[in-house]
């Protein structure tokens, strides 16, 4: 069950990096530390996976270990440069607050500290720890031996400090966040730079002074431990993105919603628009322009072609489409759909007035988000008009035909 937990902890964090992985096209430190955080947690605990284990010690045994350990390292330092990223570029000495000076200089020493400690562990290592045999669970196997503890030492030492450095910073600001988000998630990644402070001071006891517990049970202690930390991190750092992460997804549905729209009035006024409808999977494929700005030309667009539609639709459309909608549920967007539906299919059959009709009724409307959300309306309509229904209006509105020819005798 633990190496299930372990596969998919390790699935997860990998899952977070490469949903980061954006952050290295921009120069924004906060992104990259949070990417460089879960990039190192997960390769940390890949290197747990009894399969990754075994790859890792085919050349080297026991090279999972220091693997392991770097990777742990990197992904500390990565918290650190986070906690620094937040306060962004400092403005001057006189105008820095004393705890932003304090967190800058921690992050400067522990920058040296790591590098320290990564070049005493490589050669820590490859000269006093004993590798004649694979071990079963590092740390324990090896309890007592002056080169492995002190090799395991350097390493919980430097992430004690570290952790118990993020543990107070974030801690002393989850109760003045601004969002109750924010405030959760600052909350969980302090209880996880605890624990995992806790968990370092245990295994530099135990590394000095061996218990009774057999490897595999140390295993399971430490592999439980750092899982259960890895995903309070995770969630921790993901909590104040959901926000951001529901306001996207909203998005995308929403232009999800208005593709079908969007493609018929764009097919009928290609000029329009400098980005031609594709297929439903290029459109989702599409990494530029971002979301936001995609769903302010979709609207601007529909706003456009409708607008245009002006010319297509005969003067009594309007007022004949809200009485055949008046008893629809949504009736003034199905009014709208309907006419809509009705100008394109004159637009299409060539049907076109020198002079416009009086435009569709002004709405409310307070921004692109509020617009597509009522043209999602519209929409919603719109596809499910029956040709029986659009030809019944157009008949009411005096049909096709007949607005053909009075549009070619009013030109």
């Amino acid at each position: 069950m633990l190496g299930i937990c372990t596969y998919i902890g390790a699935s997860l964090m990998t899952l977070m990096a490469a949903w980061r992985l954006p952050a290295l096209r921009y120069d924004e430190p906060q992104r990259r530390a949070l990417w460089a955080c879960a990039a190192g947690f997960a390769a940390a605990l890949w290197c747990r996976v009894p399969a990754v284990k075994r790859v890792l010690d085919a050349p080297i045994t026991d090279l999972y270990v220091l693997v392991k350990y770097l990777t742990s390292i990197v992904a500390i330092l990565a918290v650190l440069r986070y906690i620094t990223a937040i306060y962004g570029k400092s403005p001057g000495a006189a105008a820095t607050p004393r705890y932003v000076r304090t967190s800058r200089r921690i992050n400067n020493i522990a920058h040296g500290c790591a590098l320290g400690a990564v070049g005493a562990m490589v050669v820590l290592f490859f000269t006093a720890v004993d590798r004649s045999r694979p071990s079963v669970e590092f740390a324990t196997d090896h309890a007592g031996q002056w080169g492995a503890a002190t090799f395991i030492s350097i390493l919980y030492v430097y992430l004690a400090s570290a952790t118990a450095t993020c543990a107070f910073q974030w801690g002393r600001a989850a109760p003045r966040a601004e969002t109750r988000l924010l405030r959760a998630g600052l909350t969980l990644m302090a209880v996880a730079s605890v624990l995992y402070a806790m968990y370092s001071l245990f295994r530099i006891v135990t590394v000095w002074a061996p218990t009774s517990a057999a490897a595999p049970t140390m295993r399971v202690v430490a592999d439980t431990s750092n899982l259960t930390i890895a995903l309070l991190w995770a969630v921790g750092a993901s909590i104040p993105s959901a926000k951001a992460l529901s306001a996207r997804w909203t998005t995308w549905r929403t232009l999800h919603k208005l593709y079908p729209l969007r493609r018929d009035l764009m097919e009928a006024f290609p000029d329009l628009t400098f980005q031609p409808p594709a297929s439903r999977l290029r459109e989702w494929a599409r990494t530029s322009p971002s979301l936001d700005i995609r769903l302010d030309r979709w609207t601007q667009e529909i706003a456009d072609a409708v607008e245009l539609l002006r010319h297509h639709a005969t003067p009594a459309l309007l007022h004949t489409a809200e009485g055949m909608t008046a008893e629809h549920p949504d009736p003034d967007p199905a009014a709208e759909a309907y006419w809509i539906r009705a100008a394109l299919h004159n637009a299409h059959a060539g049907a076109r007035s020198r002079l416009p009709v009086r435009g569709l009724r002004d709405k409310p409307l307070s921004d692109s988000h509020a617009e597509a959300h009522w043209l999602a309306r519209v929409q919603a309509v719109y596809a499910t008009i029956s040709n029986e229904q659009l030809e019944s209006l157009l008949a009411k509105t005096g049909g096709r035909t007949a607005y053909s020819l009075s549009s070619e005798a009013a030109s």
